[in-house]
């Protein structure tokens, strides 16, 4: 059962001793194997006429929860009902539409009467296309997008901008009864692939303004949500909002958040793609709980309260996709990234045989790190022990960036007066050259000792950082 009614699993307690222990890439794989044991048949994705309909090979829709299409001449759409029915909640979760399956979105959220969509990516990430634009570039009548194949129109409305999110309304009209139906779309934009939004507080005003619109409750159509694959930040989204709804219900010692994800698992494969995902889920679910019990708490309150637990494994998206664009400037755009790390194994008969890159730096860096300590260096190299005395790391005294220039400067000036004792022994134009040369070589030197010794104290300075929070 997702939800204990008589009490005593209380989520702040279980995230801090998680935390505590830097496990989170254990629970989560933990509740991957779990999912993959219990997973369910997904048969018509794999079928020939239905694998180009698939923005991924390894992300299938399970065949009992699928949506079905009925108008027009394909029934099949990358896409699952999923359903907490105590939290009296439905979500559809689909793939960023292919240009390809834009008809078989619309007729889904027509033939579903979906009152909004919740768009939870951009439209280009690191330089991949992520989902195709599936509404008109403009407003007005005249850029509608018309889909004679399933007989319905779409036209862009009206916009407002949210600072860190969009919200459209998109009006859906039946070209057969020429009825139509206005569609709210609220679109996330900051929101990195495989990543985590910049605050739990950030995405908790997004999810108060879907709630508000009324678009979520158990009396309209199902919220068709949506990232790339449709599992990582969306599976994200839809745990958040349920547990939220239970708490509310039910109590916050009353939910236990594992079961629930693995309950929503068995309706879509691979929902969270990883562990840092799943840790931010618990961050909003207890800020979010603390400001349902206590309406008079701020939102800074509520941060600094979680960031207590928190703090040594926090991870600034914007560095990390900024470090993997530049990373990647120089690259021909690479193929769409893999989902297979929360998903089933790959067989003989997935679709679109391509391969796949690996996941970009936007995964938590605590991961990687957890990896690491648990399975040895690679290259051999000995792995840092949190609770053993930090090592002494050669060059890294913290010099300044200042003090280092300050040393160059010096440096240049006892080469000038060297270089002056030699003047009368050599000719004025060879001493010049020497001394031009002599003095380029030892700057380019100097220049890579004091890259070497401020990337030096960088990392030494997160070690110690590291540490520190471990010992609190």
């Amino acid at each position: 059962m997702c939800v204990n009614m008589t009490g005593g699993n209380n989520i702040e307690k279980e995230y801090s001793e998680v935390n505590l222990k830097n496990e989170w890439t254990v629970i989560y794989k933990s509740i991957r194997e779990q999912s993959l044991n219990n997973s369910s048949n997904a048969l018509e994705a794999v079928k020939s006429k239905n694998k180009p309909l698939n923005r991924y090979r390894d992300v299938s829709p399970f065949d009992h929860s699928r949506i079905v299409l009925k108008r027009g001449t394909v029934d099949y759409i990358n896409a699952n009902l999923v359903r907490i029915d105590k939290a009296k909640r439905k979500y559809i979760l689909t793939q960023g539409p292919l240009q390809t399956t834009v008809s078989h979105f619309w007729l889904m959220v027509w033939e579903q009467e979906s009152k909004a969509i919740l768009m939870l990516n951009k439209l280009i990430e690191n330089k991949q296309e992520k989902c195709y634009q599936y509404w008109p570039s403009d407003v007005g009548p005249e850029h509608a997008i018309r889909m004679p194949d399933v007989d319905l129109s779409v036209e862009y409305v009206n916009q407002h901008d949210y600072s860190y999110y969009l919200t459209r309304v998109l009006r859906l009209t039946d070209l057969q009864t020429e009825t139509s139906r206005d569609i709210l779309q609220f679109h996330y934009t900051t929101w990195p692939d495989f990543g985590v939004p910049s605050s739990p507080n950030a995405f908790l005003q997004f999810l108060n303004k879907v709630r508000s619109e009324g678009v979520l409750e158990a009396d309209v159509g199902p919220a068709v949500v949506h990232c790339s694959a449709g599992i990582g930040r969306s599976g994200t989204f839809c745990l958040v909002d349920s547990c939220l709804v239970l708490i509310e219900k039910y109590g916050i010692d009353s939910v236990d958040v594992k079961e629930i994800l693995l309950d929503m698992r068995k309706y879509r494969m691979g929902l969270i793609q990883t562990a840092e995902q799943l840790r931010f889920s618990y961050q909003a679910i207890i800020e979010g709980a603390k400001k349902l019990l206590d309406p008079n708490t701020s939102p800074t309150e509520i941060t600094n309260h979680v960031a207590l637990n928190n703090s040594h494994s926090e991870i600034n998206d914007t560095v990390a996709t900024s470090s993997s664009s530049d990373e990647e400037s120089d690259e021909p755009p690479p193929l769409p990234p893999p989902r297979s790390e929360s998903l089933k194994r790959p067989t003989s008969a997935s679709p679109v045989d391509r391969p796949l890159p690996k996941i970009p730096n936007s995964v938590s860096l605590n991961d990687i790190a957890y990896e690491e300590r648990s399975n040895g260096n690679a290259e051999g190299e000995e792995s840092y022990n949190p609770s053993g005395p930090l090592p002494v790391v050669p060059g890294g005294d913290g010099s300044s960036e200042d003090e280092l220039v300050e040393e160059l400067r010096s440096d240049s000036d006892n080469t000038e007066k060297s270089s002056c004792i030699e003047e009368s022994r050599v000719s004025p134009s060879e001493l010049r050259h020497r001394n031009r040369q002599e003095k380029k070589e030892r700057m380019e030197a100097k220049v890579r000792e004091m890259k070497r010794r401020q990337q030096v104290n960088e990392q030494w300075t997160q070690l110690k950082r590291h540490k520190a929070s471990l010992q609190d």
